[in-house]
């Protein structure tokens, strides 16, 4: 059986490498990513790759671009994410963090607060949205920033922390 999965995984791996020029992992290479981002309820036209880690209540809109290896937690309230974003890669949404728990030796509860991501932001790869923050409509993030503040609509923002740097549009 293993060695049948692997033949049809190689298989699988050769026509998206001709069709795509990419290599994906196992479950993206026999999922759709459209109809991933349906079975989570997300908005038309959305996708998700197989490899993104949902958790919680999170609601996206439409046209929406899930990048892989994403983590979109809602597990500490609603993560919402808008229309026509583009989540890149590596990019890690929180709801929750458990430092006070950790730190008080599981006497403090987990922090909560939602998360929101406005209409057309763009989420630059491997970046990280802390809990309880407002990304505006179309904010732009760089590149793995630590963003544990709101960012206004139509700014952008980077670094570790995240501040903003101008205007995005």
């Amino acid at each position: 059986m293993i060695d049948k999965l692997r033949a049809l995984q190689a298989k699988l791996q050769k026509e998206k490498l001709a069709e795509f020029k990419r290599r994906v992992s196992l479950g993206d290479l026999v999922t759709d990513r459209w109809q991933n981002a349906r079975e989570y309820g997300f908005g038309e036209g959305t996708s998700c790759y197989d490899n993104v880690l949902i958790m919680g209540d999170v609601r996206v809109g439409k046209n929406t671009w899930i990048g892989p290896n994403c983590i979109l937690d809602g597990s500490g309230g609603t993560l919402t994410i808008g229309d026509y974003c583009s989540i890149s890669a590596g990019v890690q949404i929180y709801t929750h963090n458990t430092v006070a728990w950790s730190t008080s030796l599981g006497q403090a509860q987990h922090a909560k607060a939602p998360t929101t991501i406005g209409n057309g932001a763009y989420i630059g790869p491997n970046s990280v949205i802390a809990k309880g923050v407002t990304i505006g409509d179309r904010a732009v993030i760089g590149a793995m920033s630590f963003v544990n503040t709101d960012i206004p609509a139509g700014k952008k923002a980077w670094g570790t922390p995240a501040k903003v740097v101008g205007d995005s549009v």
